[in-house]
């Protein structure tokens, strides 16, 4: 007992190093005991990892995560790591949980979301694209696109169309009540969002049910462009309507996008969605966030690792880009060689638009600008080696100095000897403090009995996602976007007040 005491209290000093951006604390907690990585909190069963991923500290996480850490746990509210990531917006974090194949498909107990529904639901794009890369295969993008029609042969396209109906599979996924990604992108007037998820196949007629614990505010059978009038945005709506949405779609009440844009005040889009509209809808081109290369190099960093090594070291070309790292990958087209780091950050980050540089999708090269589908590896490539983790008990690893791991464990113990604690030498074990469990103190939710809100002001954020929107004028983008509108919460919008209390306890440990 008092062993899992003490690695109680170190998992708590490994928490808030990882909370706290910590790198020196959390290197020595770990080189004392790799087990404290799967540790996880008493109150919301957060592990370090989720408080690493939740703050953004790329580094901390891709130290957790090679010292034997799930990148798969869940907390109490059933969501993970990559969740919380895409939740904040921290898309570095998102492209290292990728590299340790993390699972983009699991959904969280509460009310069903993906990674997904979480990163659309707050605008982050860039993380929306590294969250969809493992379906969106390294191909020109017609070529992708062409597996929508029915093939006649049958077998010509097999894999072609297993690719394609995996990508609409998980976007058109569905939380609670019938909503998907381009529902609350829509809702919150998140135009980058919108454009890329239908240029992902997204479904623009999906509508959402009558059953289900979501608070729905605009009512079941409503299409994105239903949640888009109630939102607000001006050229999500024009986006929506360009890619075949319907001004006559009723939902369950009888409503039209029309009838919701009157009723939540948006009369600057009554004109737009007028069942008998001529006005011109504005032809959009594909999303800057769309990139084919980023499977490619993605599956090549995964295989290989970020720190390439090649065979002969005699002749080393260093990436042109960063010099510091020899080249391990080359660009399909052009040939120019990068390292995989360089590559990686190219296709994760590049939202220069493709009809500038090539085809849609394609990236530009940094060297040439021509546009890039895919990244091949170059020869010589070594694979990264596998490190064995070392997989202790609880109980027994602060009792385990660390040139004692490679002897042999003694299984004849018996049982009430394995029971008893066993006196340790003071320089073995790890320094411990004595401080209360920063877990134990959950707060509850503060609406008391009355009705969560439905509603927080929306605050003017500067992101780096969409550089080109705060170079426009004011009057401009009033003009677009109309009066500044009220962002609904992922919290209080899709489910239930005992649901949003439950997240709130999960969250409240994260956010202390």
């Amino acid at each position: 007992m008092g062993n899992s005491f003490g690695c109680s209290a170190s998992g708590e000093r490994l928490v808030s190093a990882a909370r706290d951006g910590d790198l020196v604390e959390a290197k020595m907690l770990l080189n004392c005991n790799p087990c404290l990585a799967k540790y996880s909190t008493f109150g919301g069963l957060n592990s370090p990892l989720h408080f690493a991923a939740a703050k953004g500290h790329n580094e901390i996480v891709a130290l957790l995560l090679e010292n034997g850490a799930d990148v798969n746990s869940r907390n109490y509210c059933g969501q993970t790591a990559l969740m919380q990531a895409c939740r904040y917006g921290h898309w570095e974090v998102v492209q290292t949980l990728l590299l340790f194949r993390c699972n983009v498909m699991r959904a969280d107990y509460l009310s069903g979301r993906t990674a997904l529904h979480f990163a659309a639901v707050h605008g982050h794009v860039r993380c929306i694209r590294l969250v969809v890369a493992d379906f969106v295969p390294s191909a020109p993008y017609q070529a992708i696109h062409a597996c929508t029609n029915i093939d006649k042969d049958g077998g010509s396209n097999v894999k072609g169309k297993h690719e394609h109906s995996a990508l609409s599979k998980f976007v058109n996924k569905t939380a609670d009540g019938g909503i998907t990604a381009l529902h609350m992108a829509a809702l919150n007037g998140y135009f980058d969002c919108v454009q890329l998820l239908l240029d992902l196949n997204a479904n623009v007629s999906a509508v959402t049910f009558h059953y289900g614990t979501s608070m729905d505010l605009i009512g079941a059978g409503s299409t994105p462009l239903h949640y888009a009038a109630c939102g607000g945005n001006l050229k999500c709506c024009q986006i929506l309507v360009a890619r075949g949405a319907s001004r006559m779609a009723l939902n369950c009440n009888g409503w039209l996008p029309l009838d919701i844009a009157r009723m939540w005040g948006r009369h600057w889009l009554e004109q737009l969605l007028a069942p008998s509209s001529d006005t011109t809808v504005p032809t959009f081109s594909h999303s800057n966030y769309l990139s084919l290369p980023l499977m490619s190099v993605l599956n090549i960093a995964r295989e290989y690792g970020l720190q390439s090594s090649t065979t002969s070291s005699d002749e080393i070309d260093f990436c042109a880009v960063c010099l510091e790292r020899p080249c391990s990958v080359a660009a399909e087209g052009c040939g120019h060689e990068l390292c995989v780091r360089c590559a990686l950050y190219l296709c994760s980050t590049n939202n220069v638009s493709s009809e500038m540089v090539g085809p849609p999708g394609s990236i530009p090269c940094p060297l040439c600008r021509h546009g890039v589908v895919s990244f091949v590896k170059l020869p010589g490539s070594q694979a990264k080696e596998n490190k064995l983790h070392v997989s202790l008990g609880l109980c027994t690893p602060c009792m385990l100095h660390p040139r004692d791991l490679d002897q042999p464990s003694i299984s004849h113990t018996p049982e009430i000897g394995r029971n008893r604690v066993a006196s340790v030498p003071s320089e073995i074990l790890c320094p411990v403090t004595c401080s209360p469990f920063p877990s134990m103190a959950i707060p509850l939710c503060t609406c008391n009995d009355g009705p969560c809100p439905s509603f927080e002001p929306r605050e003017v954020e500067t992101r780096d996602e969409s550089p080109h929107h705060s170079q426009a004028s004011t009057m401009d983008q009033d003009k677009i976007e109309g009066p500044r509108l009220d962002k609904t919460t992922c919290s209080s919008m899709f489910w239930g007040r005992r649901s949003c209390s439950r997240e709130h306890q999960c969250n409240s440990e994260i956010n202390a």
